[in-house]
């Protein structure tokens, strides 16, 4: 029977149509382009609460960024990550590779940090300290210094080309790449004394990596500070897709208050509402304006919404104008804006288990970062067995082992090590026992040890090395084995 409705099927002849699908009536056609070219966001300028904080921080990074490499500590710099001798030095901390816990407990604060920030306030970091978002500023700030506010940029790149337009284009380039090429010489001398750097710039005698590296740093800041923009938030940074999981409707976002806005709508400034049947919003788009990613939040939450508040503070100035109160775009939550709840009652909600839970975590790594650090020994040790023999017959009889002892003085003073075994009885030490280490340096130190030959039974014992440090007043103890031949 299968076989049948087979062959059947088989003559059928299947006809497609080439007509164009036609919309359903009444519905306007339009073309999608799944590649349209990028529209220029011209942000306009505004001040308020939210825009003054943004600067702050801006002033407050780059003080931190560009003043910390010139900063001296004691013979040196404050703050250098020096590669080369694999050392990293933080004001009076002086860290190795063996310290690599101490960076796994930074990234965890700065994760936990994000997560209590978001979830408390959305994106703040985004808003106000994210590296693009501070140098879009600026360089934001050097292109209306150069070319005016909004609509004398857009009316200048309408225009055709002169020596005016040509002039303001040049100045603005040349501040900007001023700008990211001093950025980039400050990155590297967070890697390269930046004395030493700077020396090496005026008599133009750089390495190869320093000179990569000045220039790769310069570029990027250049390009995405300059021209990407808003498309390294939108497309580039992951941060943008994963929020909303960061997110509950109690947490504060900038928000726009749709039942008192709606129906928006222009109006006179004496213009009755009740008998318009309008909104507080005049519709005057100025929300969109000065948005650095170019959205609408009256269109609720976005995923391109950085959380800089600049719409909120261009929306105030207006209610302000219009005589009706503030707060139509503001800092809000779901919750606040569903059950209309004071600034109080939003607030306590702010505070829920979910925000004490990371605060309580992040105290708790904090606590314990600060904690080790204090109790921090300033030298490492490590023992290793000298491969060429496991055991010998030393002169008088004796059955000697031989070690190396890498002792790695962190501090930056000359320090004093004695060297001390324990474990077996009638073990000593036959080589020198004191040695002296200067600062931020180590040192391979060979050990020999002795027994009397029927001092122990064969076999492996296990025995301890302790090395002190009478001036710091601190002890290392190292476990290793000393070998008795059968």
């Amino acid at each position: 029977m299968s076989d049948s409705k087979s062959s059947v099927l088989k003559n059928i002849p299947i006809t497609v149509s080439k007509a164009p699908i036609e919309p359903p009536p009444g519905a306007d056609a339009e073309l999608v382009s799944l590649y349209q070219a990028h529209k220029k966001i011209y942000p306009r300028s505004v001040s308020g609460l939210f825009s003054r904080w943004r600067w702050a921080l801006v002033f407050l990074t780059q003080i931190v960024f560009y003043g910390l490499p010139w900063l001296e500590w004691g013979q040196r710099q404050a703050v250098l990550f020096d590669l080369g001798a694999r050392r990293f030095y933080i004001f009076g901390l002086v860290l190795y590779p063996q310290d690599f816990i101490y960076l796994t407990g930074i990234l965890v604060i700065a994760a936990y940090s994000l997560f209590l920030f978001t979830a408390v306030a959305g994106r703040l970091w985004c808003g106000y300290a994210c590296p693009q978002t501070v140098y879009t500023e600026i360089f934001l700030w050097l292109e209306k210094l150069t070319e005016g506010d909004r609509s004398a940029r857009m009316r200048r790149d309408a225009a055709s080309w002169t020596a005016e337009k040509f002039g303001r284009k040049a100045a603005k380039q040349f501040l900007w790449i001023a700008v990211a090429l001093w950025t980039g010489f400050t990155f590297v001398g967070y890697f390269t004394p930046i004395h030493t750097l700077a020396g090496e710039f005026a008599q133009w005698e750089l390495g190869s990596w320093e000179i990569f590296w000045t220039f790769f740093y310069a570029f990027a800041t250049y390009g995405n500070a300059g021209f990407m923009r808003e498309q390294v938030c939108k497309y580039m940074c992951p941060y943008a897709r994963f929020q909303s999981a960061m997110f509950d409707k109690d947490t504060l976002i900038v928000t726009y208050d749709k039942d008192r806005g709606e129906p928006r709508g222009a109006r006179s400034k004496k213009a009755d509402l009740s008998t318009l049947n309008l909104g507080a919003c005049v519709d005057c788009s100025l929300c969109v304006q000065v948005c650095p990613t170019g959205i609408d939040i009256r269109n609720g939450l976005q995923y391109e919404c950085i959380g800089c508040g600049a719409c909120a503070d261009v929306c105030d100035t207006v209610m302000d104008k219009v005589g009706y109160a503030r707060g139509l775009v503001k800092y809000t939550t779901e919750h606040a804006l569903e059950q209309r709840w004071t600034k109080a009652q939003t607030i306590s909600h702010v505070f829920r288990p979910r925000v004490l839970i990371y605060t309580t975590i992040l105290l708790a790594v904090v606590l314990a970062m600060s904690i080790s650090l204090a109790i921090r020994i300033p030298f490492k040790v490590d023992v290793v067995r000298d491969r060429g023999s496991l055991a010998r017959i030393a002169e008088g009889g004796k059955i000697e082992n031989v070690f190396r002892i890498q002792v790695m003085n962190a501090t930056e003073s000359t320090q004093h090590f004695h060297i001390s075994v324990e474990g077996m009885p009638d073990l000593t030490v036959a080589s020198e026992q004191d040695t002296v280490i200067e600062s931020t340096q180590s040192r391979w130190i060979p050990v020999r040890l002795q027994l009397p030959y029927e001092g122990a039974e064969p076999g492996s014992h296990t025995i301890h090395f302790k090395i002190d440090a009478p001036d710091l007043g601190k002890g290392v103890t190292e476990k290793a084995v000393f070998i008795v031949p059968r």
